[in-house]
């Protein structure tokens, strides 16, 4: 499966509250939960700096989603995000059972960017969401919005250095 344009759709609307996040001094982050008829059922931006270092976006997606969705409505919903998983919340959605996950920029474009920008490495390796699980379903990254992220991500660098 690829991206089409209500994938596209739902990452802008990521990305918005990644840009949200960075506005409110967090880290770039954001999530979406749709379910398998096209329903908006959650969505939360990163509240790392302003919580604690767990406070992602998709992680509250898979606490909300094991406590309100059936295990067939979980199964069938889509998680899109502005940002690749991290191994947290790429454990977390498939110990809850969600369905499939789009983001706009992978873990590998991130990782690149904070180290052209000489940011420190990220606690956690880098690894893809199918790498922590092999069996996710997974499209991304959008190419259309990768500037955009970059941006956001650039921005949170250079004001936290």
């Amino acid at each position: 499966m690829s991206l089409d344009a209500t994938d596209l759709y739902h990452l802008r609307r990521a990305v918005e509250l990644a840009r949200l996040a960075l506005e409110r001094g967090d880290e770039p982050f954001g999530s979406v939960l749709v379910s398998g008829v096209g329903e908006v059922l959650f969505e939360d931006y990163n509240h790392v700096v302003e919580l604690e270092a767990t406070q992602h976006p998709e992680l509250a997606i898979a606490r909300w989603a094991g406590a309100h969705l059936t295990a067939a409505e979980r199964a069938a919903a889509t998680v899109y995000t502005s940002g690749e998983h991290c191994p947290m919340c790429s454990a977390a959605h498939a110990w809850v059972g969600l369905g499939r996950i789009a983001y706009a920029v992978s873990s590998a474009q991130l990782t690149a960017w904070r180290s052209e920008w000489g940011a420190p490495p990220s606690p956690v390796a880098a690894l893809s969401i199918r790498d922590v699980v092999p069996g996710a379903v997974v499209d991304g990254p959008a190419p259309e919005l990768e500037d955009e992220v970059r941006e956001l991500h650039r921005r949170f660098a250079h004001d936290h250095p």
